[in-house]
């Protein structure tokens, strides 16, 4: 077997345990799921759900999540800056890369396709808006939404104004869970 052969056969296998890797990630659990990043190098706290679709990016060894986080799917969290190889083609930067860690705080959710960039830090008590871009650090109790991410009020502002809507759904059933938000939803149109 001839070198490139064997280069071959040693790519082929990666991709398959790759592949295999992914597959697992995305049929299994919240608690499998962070255990198969953390064997990567993420730091996750305790009570983290972490959806199906959530990349971690190639470098999940620079993501720390705090306690009680919520990940939806579709969510990104990149380490890297993926513009450098423009810059390496340019200026002849060999093997050149630019990378910067990912702090997630306690007790936040990232909202449906949101986008977490470089370097980012998210403080804790926060709420990330589906489909957000956060490009710089977000401070602790607070929601933020858009492209770019902005802050737009506080987390008290917020509960103050869904307080007297939320639905107790805790301990029910799917049935019973569907009940109550249909007849409540039918008594406000």
């Amino acid at each position: 077997m001839s070198n490139l052969s064997k280069k071959r056969l040693i790519q082929n296998r990666y991709k398959i345990k790759e592949l295999i890797k992914l597959i697992r990630y995305v049929t299994c659990g919240h608690e499998k799921r962070s255990k198969i990043l953390r064997s990567e190098g993420a730091i996750i706290g305790s009570n983290c759900k972490i959806y199906p679709s959530v990349s971690f990016g190639s470098e999940p060894y620079l993501i720390e999540l705090g306690n009680d986080v919520r990940i939806a799917a579709g969510v990104r969290i990149t380490t890297h800056d993926g513009g450098i190889p423009v810059l390496v083609k340019l200026w002849k930067l060999k093997n050149a890369g630019k990378f910067g860690k990912v702090k997630i705080g306690n007790n936040v959710h990232i909202g449906v396709n949101s986008i977490i960039m470089p370097g980012v830090t998210v403080g804790d008590n926060v709420i990330i808006w589906a489909g957000a871009v956060v490009t710089k650090d977000i401070p602790s109790n607070s929601v933020a939404v858009g492209v770019p991410a902005k802050v737009i009020e506080s987390i008290d502002d917020y509960y103050n104004k869904v307080k007297d809507e939320v639905i107790y759904i805790d301990n029910m059933t799917p049935v019973e869970k569907r009940k109550l938000i249909e007849n409540n939803l039918n008594r406000k149109i």
